[in-house]
């Protein structure tokens, strides 16, 4: 029994997709943003970085989305979420889970909280920057997946599907969304229409891009 600690549409999102997905056995508990729960003692406890999510597994606590999806993938080979080691499958999968974490998740953290980075005074600035960086990144996962696709690791689905369309539903309100680029909007239609999608945004009451 994994426990997730969410909130709605935010880093958690993916994680819990791949739970309900894999159908695997998991309870969940929701953290009050606008209160600020996250940055609390009790939470603080099982995540020093007060962000979600935080996963429960075997009763300590795991954090970092990536990190976390990757972990349920290769505990659970048999919902082969993750392509065979040592094969070229495997080296798209990685590479492309790593490129949305540390290139696309921090351009969006940007996007999100401009202030962060530099100050008010800055902001319009780092958001600007972060629009280019987020638009080369889809300039970037449109071409593989035209070239190398459907799927992000090649011919199969797995685990890293998951992450492009959670990221992709973050820029739903941004001046171009990833659903203008073709071969990204063709496998965000292909997720969405899991039903483990359409259950995921029932149980976080979630209502957008549906």
């Amino acid at each position: 029994m994994y426990t997730l600690y969410y909130m709605p549409g935010a880093a958690s999102f993916v994680v819990h997709w791949l739970l309900i997905d894999s159908g695997l056995p998991h309870e969940i508990k929701r953290i009050d943003g606008e209160a600020r729960e996250h940055k609390q003692p009790a939470y603080l406890a099982l995540n020093p970085n007060g962000v979600v999510p935080t996963l429960l597994v075997d009763g300590e606590p795991v954090y970092e989305s990536a990190a976390l999806v990757l972990l349920l993938a290769a505990r659970h080979p048999a919902a082969t979420l993750a392509p065979a080691a040592g094969t070229r499958a495997q080296a798209m999968y990685l590479q492309w889970m790593f490129h949305f974490a540390n290139t696309l998740q921090p351009a969006f953290r940007n996007w999100f909280y401009p202030d962060e980075a530099a100050g008010p005074a800055h902001a319009e600035v780092v958001k600007e920057r972060a629009q280019q960086i987020i638009e080369r990144g889809w300039d970037r996962l449109d071409a593989h997946l035209a070239a190398h696709g459907p799927w992000v690791a090649g011919t199969a689905l797995s685990a890293a599907d998951f992450m492009a369309v959670m990221l992709a539903r973050w820029s739903r309100n941004m001046p171009r969304t990833a659903l203008e680029w073709p071969a990204i909007a063709r496998l965000v239609t292909a997720m969405k229409a899991r039903p483990s999608f359409a259950e995921l945004n029932r149980r976080e009451g979630l209502t957008e891009w549906l």
